[in-house]
């Protein structure tokens, strides 16, 4: 959690006039009371409130080209690729870099609006910050938290990994929290989704590039 988080809490700690049954709870009303300055948002991941800035350029060439690109091989008018939404699940709060779901999802919003119930995304997929919080968030903690939400495919794409790596997770155990299948590529040799409303949709070298920082 950054300072800025930490900041952000204790300003925020005032507004909440429920009496939480648990952590959950709490967490749950901070997050919905905090005003964060332009270009942060903010996540709840395993019990924490994590506050993240908008991603630098290259992170965000990725995550649009891919979304040019399912937006283009997804079924017209069934499903659909979005961005910059709020995934919730269990008073979890998420904001993929990019994630699949219904076309026409009205009925999976949530009661108070505030974004799409987890049960109705088919695949979330996070791009991975520098800085060692944000590469241990998207590879260790958002893996379970998917895992353990039933998000049918997870995928990574890495900069900082080898060079540059994608790695697609599916057949998620909710219980244990973990991915049972995984399929690991270095940048320029293309990884194919296995299953869902993007199966056989190919993430090669026109989306991550030839190659990442490392």
């Amino acid at each position: 959690m950054t300072a800025l988080a930490h900041e952000t809490l204790e300003a925020v700690m005032p507004k909440v006039t429920t009496s939480p049954s648990g952590l959950d709870d709490v967490l749950w009303q901070v997050w919905k009371a905090m005003e964060l300055p332009e270009g942060y948002h903010a996540e709840i991941v395993e019990g924490f409130i994590e506050v993240s800035p908008t991603g630098r350029y290259s992170h965000g060439r990725i995550a649009n080209r891919l979304r040019r690109a399912l937006d283009t091989f997804l079924p017209r008018g069934e499903f659909a690729a979005y961005q910059d939404m709020n995934v919730i699940h269990h008073r979890k709060a998420w904001i993929p870099d990019l994630f699949i779901s219904l076309d026409d999802a009205e009925e999976h919003v949530t009661e108070d609006g505030l974004g799409i119930d987890a049960t109705a995304v088919q695949l979330i997929v996070e791009v991975v910050s520098p800085g060692s919080d944000n590469i241990t968030r998207d590879r260790t903690r958002k893996r379970r938290e998917y895992a353990r939400a039933g998000i049918a495919v997870y995928v990574l794409i890495d900069d900082y990994d080898a060079g540059g790596t994608v790695t697609v997770l599916s057949a998620p155990d909710p219980e244990s929290a973990v991915y049972q299948d995984e399929v690991r590529a270095s940048y320029g040799t293309g990884t194919t989704i296995p299953s869902g409303p993007a199966k056989g949709f190919t993430i090669g070298e026109d989306v991550t590039g030839p190659g990442g920082t490392g």
